[in-house]
């Protein structure tokens, strides 16, 4: 009788999370240092949380119950505001943009509204670990091409990890549904330029292909690169759906509300799905969101505005963990955006014993027992890779920086501390 309750076929067989392993891990042998998960330890601006609380206790009831299912309407328009003149088109804040559950959901519903069985999907590797898991569930069959570095010793950073040209036009065929695109890169930090885009963008309207554009770390670029938002470029909003993060504006990452925007046409798609499965989101949270925005968009043009501090205040914490990480024998590849970076460990292959751990990959090995001897967590980039091209994640860490000066130096303190150790 049991199999009559076996998972269904369309999830596999409920693929392994990273998260859920590595957050186990944590609470296990809690290391001194999490820079594994992507998430600040410290306060968002004042203005963000102030809102929700006055909220939630305010005057207004309605901001307790249930709002617009397909976007809170304060929300919908301040996201039209913004990126209206960002895409170079007056977006329609009711029918070309909706609020989801999180970036992650926006990502579900897009792929389930336009992914049918036996489309192809091209992902671009690494990739944030649900885009394949989503793709197969849907029916679709990933179809990946992996960035690789120009270099492997030396100073790298994220503009040396690059596509084949060439591998990329091979990928396309009449069954290519959807390419999924991730600026700035998670994990890399990769930043694409104007020039990449237009490769890409050029390619999608040749075939016919819908770009889907993850551009949660659209305000962690650092100078003089520049975020440009494909859906912006020459013919191709018409067939781009651009998803964002208030989590990643905000700096509120538990508060898990995203969005999608798009062409109506699209945007129908998203609708179908997220009606017959979230229906509508928190409504204090979007009312906080939306208020979060009007603030800052009163401001746009100052320094001061977060849009643009963000990327400030991460930048001094970028280039100390890059230092730490060069001094304890990694080799880190500098990001151009994102609060991600990916180091080399290979260096210190010879100082760890990582025959004790029983992980297929090897950066699963390394960045379990480096957290249980140094301390410091980091999470293993091969869960960013389909199975065939594991192995190129598997000579670096993913390290996180959107942490606490403090925390960044008890994180170089146990870094040294372990290496002295290993002499």
């Amino acid at each position: 009788m049991s199999h009559k309750f076996n998972l269904p076929a369309r999830y596999g067989t409920g693929e392994k999370s990273v998260w859920v392993e590595y957050i186990q891990l944590a609470a296990e042998y809690k290391p001194a240092v999490n820079l594994g998960q992507g998430f600040p330890d410290y306060h968002a601006p004042e203005h963000v949380t102030k809102a929700l609380a006055e909220i939630t206790t305010g005057e207004n009831p309605l901001f307790n119950q249930y709002t617009r299912g397909f976007g809170h309407p304060r929300l919908v328009q301040n996201l039209a505001k913004l990126y209206s003149p960002l895409v170079g088109k007056e977006i329609d804040p009711n029918n070309e943009i909706l609020v989801t559950s999180g970036a992650y959901e926006a990502l579900f519903s897009t792929i389930m509204g336009h992914v049918d069985e036996g489309d192809e999907v091209i992902v671009i590797e690494p990739f944030f670990d649900c885009y394949e898991f989503m793709i197969k569930t849907a029916g679709g069959i990933p179809r990946c091409i992996a960035l690789k570095p120009k270099a492997t010793s030396g100073t790298m950073t994220s503009a040396d990890w690059v596509l084949d040209e060439a591998e990329l036009v091979s990928l396309f065929n009449s069954k290519t549904k959807m390419l999924i695109l991730n600026t700035p890169h998670n994990p890399l930090g990769k930043v694409f330029t104007a020039q990449e885009l237009e490769t890409i963008g050029n390619l999608c309207k040749k075939y016919n292909v819908l770009c889907v554009s993850d551009e949660v770390y659209e305000w962690m670029v650092y100078a003089p690169n520049k975020h440009i938002r494909i859906a912006s470029m020459p013919g191709m909003w018409e067939r781009t759906i651009t998803i964002g993060s208030a989590g990643k504006t905000f700096s509120v990452t538990g508060w898990k509300t995203g969005w999608a925007y798009g062409p109506a046409n699209l945007m129908r798609n998203l609708q179908v799905v997220h009606q017959n499965c979230v229906y509508t989101c928190c409504t204090p949270i979007q009312e906080a969101v939306a208020r979060s925005f009007e603030f800052e968009l009163s401001r746009y043009n100052s320094p001061e505005c977060y849009f643009f501090s963000l990327a400030r205040e991460l930048l001094s914490k970028r280039d100390y963990l890059v230092k730490v990480l060069r001094e304890n024998g990694f080799n880190p590849t500098v990001p151009d955006g994102g609060y991600f970076i990916v180091a080399d460990w290979t260096k210190l292959e010879k100082k760890i014993d990582l025959q004790s751990e029983s992980d297929k990959y090897k950066d699963y090995r390394f960045t379990k027992k480096f957290a249980k001897e140094a301390g410091v967590l980091a999470i293993p980039p091969s869960a960013f890779y389909s199975e065939d091209h594991k192995h190129l994640g598997e000579n670096f860490a993913r390290f996180c920086f959107i942490k606490k000066d403090e925390n960044l130096a008890l994180a170089e303190n146990l870094m040294k501390e372990w290496n002295a150790k290993k002499k």
